[in-house]
């Protein structure tokens, strides 16, 4: 157990997942099996590239890197539970498996959300100030940044899981959602969740409206040094494509965050948060690599080229 964690008359939960019914069972299974291996598949794929090949060892590539081993962590907290969740219509987890899992859920989901605002301020300075680039952006200045994003994303997570330890469950022990997310823990909590309600408010609020004004900002400053490109140099068009990616991932990602902790409230607020928690566990991290592979040229240039040699390599056997 956690330090502190007090003695409670509930010492097992029951994630209720989605009730489907048996003939269903088989293809949702089936859908979130192949979503999670390729989710793992590509987003390894993008760090073996970056960390292997030279000319994608820059500062966008090893905040990517980064970003991909955010989402493996983020999918495999849930992922495999979530399996035998639909297997069998439910599954029990014993409280200090719970906070396990939401340690490890929540951790990844803030250290991306930092990063992703590290990676507007690369693409700023990329573009909006292009000559200083390679002084502003060296490696151990990237490296800080994301040493710092892991830091702030563990202890910001730590907190709350402590505090969260600390609670009593003593009501039913059904909770309805696919996994240990917050909301529905307080909910099952008799104790007096003020404190724990206020120190992750105190502490979210503040990081997520700071980290969407950054990023909305950097970017208002991209787009006019991008208009400010004469078109017909082909420059426009290029720099456009580096921060398209980025940008709707940012979107995809932000947009459902956003829905989970503010706008989802009322009679259907956790078939709500279950639906928006699927994309933002499951779906983002199963299309960020193939949002930045399919937009980005230097990734599919070193694809083709590693299938190119193990085409060779197979030919001369």
């Amino acid at each position: 157990m956690f330090p502190g964690h007090n003695q409670s008359a509930i010492t097992e939960f029951f994630l209720l997942g989605f009730q489907v019914l048996n003939n269903s069972r088989i293809i949702i299974f089936s859908s979130f099996l192949a979503a999670y291996i390729l989710t793992l598949t590509g987003n390894l794929m993008i760090i073996i590239l970056v960390s292997t090949t030279r000319h994608l060892h820059s500062p966008m590539y090893f905040f990517l890197s980064h970003l991909s081993f955010c989402d493996i962590m983020l999918s495999s907290s849930v992922v495999p539970n979530l399996l035998q969740i639909t297997l069998h219509n439910g599954s029990s987890i014993t409280v200090t498996q719970c906070l396990i899992q939401f340690h490890f859920c929540a951790f990844p989901s803030v250290s991306e959300c930092l990063l992703l605002t590290v990676m507007s301020y690369d693409r700023y300075v990329a573009i909006c100030k292009p000559l200083h680039y390679q002084t502003i952006m060296v490696f151990p200045f990237c490296l800080g940044l994301v040493i710092l994003t892991w830091i702030v994303g563990f202890l910001f997570t730590l907190i709350t899981t402590v505090l969260l330890s600390r609670l009593d469950f003593c009501y039913s022990g059904d909770i309805d959602h696919f996994f240990c997310d917050f909301a529905p823990l307080v909910q099952l909590s008799c104790s007096d969740t003020t404190v724990v309600q206020l120190a992750v408010f105190i502490i979210s609020t503040p990081e997520l409206i700071i980290e969407t004004l950054f990023i909305i900002s950097t970017y208002v400053c991209i787009f006019l040094a991008i208009h400010r490109i004469s078109s017909t140099t082909g420059k426009q068009k290029k720099a456009f494509s580096t921060c398209s990616s980025h940008l709707a991932v940012v979107c995809m990602y932000y947009g459902t965050i956003i829905g989970i902790y503010l706008f989802s409230s009322g009679e259907h607020s956790f078939n709500m948060n279950k639906m928006m928690s699927l994309i933002y566990t499951v779906v983002t991290p199963l299309l960020n690599p193939l949002i930045y592979t399919l937009r980005n040229q230097d990734i599919k240039n070193t694809i083709n080229s590693y299938c190119k040699k193990t085409k060779i390599k197979l030919l001369a056997v």
